[in-house]
């Protein structure tokens, strides 16, 4: 029997415990919707039927891919990150939440196959990345709808194709959507050696601004820093350095930022808006402290700071599809310039998904998980 699977915009056909089918099918569309002319091929797949630990729900299953039809994209995946969006789906933490049972992964870089015959914009070969979340981009192939795809060049590459859909593009969005920022300006964040943190300091670069990068301290922190500065970072400091009272020197040389970006909250997220510049702002995009940003009514009154949120998301909601192709083209020119890279990445088999879940989920690893498909 064929149906729709809950992943917008994929079809196929699970084996999977019948408890698991019955919840699927409950949530798809008919299966009299689609019929199969080709005798399908097996694919493999992260699954997840239950929200949880990603080490206890998270399956290597085996489905079966349905034939093209229509407006059908058949695509090879090629590399699938781990991004921490990933892992609060699939704990159930997240603003968006696909029906279950669901594929895990939002972001990826595949390869097309073959095209149905009402496909006009995609043809075998072409390199394709996902439109929206929750396409589930942890498998070896797919059969996608055109519109749920986005062409980006082939000549980029891998892991910056693979990692290009969701860091880069908060990163460049939160620099140039919140504060008209100019040459020589200067933009504060903690977490900076995260994915997004790596893409500021190189897009600040390639825009002129100075960065002021925070990080939490750690035995190999000279490694870090080295590698960060090579990126382009100007001014590398550590939370607790950031929190002692002679840091204030430390700002005497440089221009108070006028933005901040925040992805820890709780403490750190205190301290990048005691050191912003009056009227600035502290985009908020992430909590991986899980505490609440907090700030002084004198924060708020005297140095009239304005606290926003971006979720990138809602912003292609918002701006439509052309415009999120538009972004696209911007971040894959800076590659081709070479003023954008990939983060530092570690590249893992798709069954070895286990591991690369753990490391993920580890404090102080740098290292992005790439699922080689």
């Amino acid at each position: 029997m064929w149906v729709y699977c809950p992943w917008r915009g994929s079809r196929a056909r699970a084996r999977l415990p019948r408890g698991l089918l019955t919840a699927w099918l409950r949530h798809g569309r008919a299966a009299s919707s689609y019929s199969a002319t080709a005798e399908p091929s097996q694919v493999r797949a992260l699954v997840y039927g239950k929200h949880g630990d990603p080490a206890k729900v998270v399956e290597l299953k085996n489905l079966e891919l349905a034939a093209v039809k229509g407006s059908d994209v058949h695509v090879r995946m090629l590399a699938a990150p781990i991004n921490p969006s990933d892992i609060n789906m699939i704990q159930g933490n997240y603003g968006f939440l696909p029906k279950l049972p669901a594929v895990g992964g939002n972001e990826g870089i595949g390869k097309v196959v073959a095209v149905g015959s009402s496909v006009t914009g995609l043809h075998p070969g072409d390199w394709v990345i996902p439109a929206n979340a929750g396409l589930g981009t942890w498998r070896t192939e797919a059969v996608f709808s055109e519109e749920a795809l986005i062409q980006v060049p082939n000549d980029i590459s891998l892991q910056s194709a693979a990692t290009l859909g969701v860091n880069p593009c908060t990163a460049y969005r939160m620099l140039m959507d919140f504060e008209q920022l100019q040459p020589g300006d200067s933009v504060i964040q903690n977490a900076s050696n995260s994915g997004v943190g790596q893409a500021v300091i190189q897009i600040a670069a390639a825009l002129g601004l100075r960065t002021i990068n925070v990080v939490r301290d750690r035995p190999d922190i000279q490694k870090l820093m080295d590698r960060l500065k090579d990126l382009g970072a100007e001014h590398i400091i550590t939370e607790e350095e950031l929190r002692k009272p002679e840091t204030k020197n430390f700002f005497k040389d440089i221009p108070p930022p006028r933005l901040a970006l925040n992805c820890v909250g709780g403490k750190s997220s205190t301290e990048l808006l005691r050191h912003l510049a009056p009227g600035g702002t502290m985009v908020t995009y992430g909590g991986m402290a899980k505490q609440p940003v907090t700030a002084s009514v004198s924060m708020l009154i005297f140095k009239d700071l304005k606290l926003r949120g971006f979720w990138l998301s809602q912003w292609k909601k918002n701006h439509g599809p052309d415009e999120f192709k538009k972004l696209i083209l911007t971040l894959c020119n800076l590659i081709h310039k070479g003023q954008l890279t990939a983060p530092a990445c570690s590249e893992v088999p798709l069954q070895d998904y286990q591991r690369a879940l753990g490391a993920s989920m580890e404090p102080f690893v740098s290292s992005k998980q790439i699922l080689i498909m």
